[in-house]
């Protein structure tokens, strides 16, 4: 029974000092990440946070670029399946397209994609 008692004592010093290593671990991490420069959320004097009218104003232009390019397809294909008679297959492909096309812009507008080189395109007001 001595020896059970004891092999538990020396686990339990284990995992303390893993504990302990893991704990100075993450406090250098924290350290590290507060170093980087990242700026912090803005508060006001009472120590609420406050939200940035431009990050709220980018997210409502990119949300409205995706819906209007999926409505803009929607419409077209709609428009297409009237004229022709192709009844769902209008619809499906230019609400496809539409999507593509949502999805194209938010990335431009995001800046993961350069603008487009065609005449008349943002590209010309630089």
């Amino acid at each position: 029974m001595a020896e059970g008692a004891r092999d538990k004592d020396e686990e339990s010093a284990g995992r303390h000092s893993e504990e302990t290593a893991l704990s100075a671990r993450l406090k250098g991490l924290g350290a590290k990440l507060g170093q980087t420069g990242q700026p912090k959320p803005a508060q006001n004097d009472s120590g609420k946070y406050v939200s940035d009218p431009q990050a709220m104003a980018k997210g409502f232009r990119l949300s409205t670029e995706l819906v209007a390019g999926v409505i803009v397809g929607a419409i077209i294909g709609w428009v297409f399946d009237r004229l022709t008679g192709f009844s769902p297959w209008g619809l499906i492909v230019f609400l496809l397209l539409g999507f593509a096309a949502g999805v194209l812009n938010v990335m431009r507008a995001a800046g993961v994609v350069a603008p487009s080189k065609l005449p008349g395109g943002d590209a010309d007001k630089r």
